[in-house]
């Protein structure tokens, strides 16, 4: 199974080179492409001892689709820069690939020092097996032919990971849950406060379900990245 990693950075110096490093220890043989989208703070020449490093305009979505148009892989699998990878997380794919799925997830677990941030971990995986909805910080993965098909990741200013899952939901397309965890740094919870962020997210995903300018949201968004 060739695997193509991909992870879209803007000003992860303090987190990338940690991430690459475990990534290569989880997967040595696996590409490793990092996308990055204008960084200042050396994010490049960091991850460029450990990862193919590509530019794109700024902004996740167009940062993913480059590199799945770089990547070589059979599978792909979109990594935030901040999210850690179980060791063994190979296997998830490899579970999906037997059961006939195209695209999976993993389920989630938040590093942080807020107290319900397990809480908020419980909630996200519980909308992923009873919505149908995952997030990029569950480390989305899919055969490269069927994100091809799919057009890959919808353009938006924000949400392109809710409106890609959205979109398999309204088309009956399931997707596989794994239940290994992904462990994604809290910290923007710790940073913006927890209730401010969670409303603030809750919020902005009611608003784009409702016809929502993404652009317009994105705005809000930025205020407690």
């Amino acid at each position: 199974m060739h695997i193509s990693i991909i992870i879209p950075a803007l000003n992860e110096a303090n987190a990338i080179e940690t991430t690459l490093r475990h990534v290569a220890r989880c997967a040595p043989h696996a590409e490793r492409i990092v996308v990055d989208g204008g960084s200042g703070d050396g994010t490049m020449e960091l991850a460029a001892a450990h990862a193919r490093v590509l530019r794109a305009t700024a902004g996740r979505a167009m940062q993913l689709n480059a590199g799945a148009r770089a990547a070589r892989g059979e599978w792909l699998l979109f990594l935030h820069a901040d999210t850690r990878l179980p060791p063994d997380f190979q296997v998830a794919l490899r579970d999906a690939a037997e059961q006939g799925y195209d695209v999976g997830a993993f389920s989630l677990a938040i590093r942080g020092r807020h107290p319900l941030l397990p809480l908020l971990a419980w909630g996200a995986n519980l909308r992923s097996r009873w919505r149908g909805i995952a997030l990029g910080d569950q480390a989305p993965f899919m055969r490269r032919r069927f994100f091809d098909q799919r057009g890959g990741f919808p353009e938006l200013a924000l949400m392109e990971d809710y409106a890609f899952f959205r979109a398999l939901r309204r088309d009956g397309i399931g997707f596989y849950l794994s239940p290994q965890r992904v462990e994604t740094s809290g910290r923007r919870w710790d940073v913006s406060g927890f209730w401010r962020t969670w409303w603030q997210m809750r919020l902005l995903r009611r608003l784009f379900d409702r016809g929502g300018h993404p652009g317009d949201l994105a705005a809000r968004y930025r205020h407690i990245r």
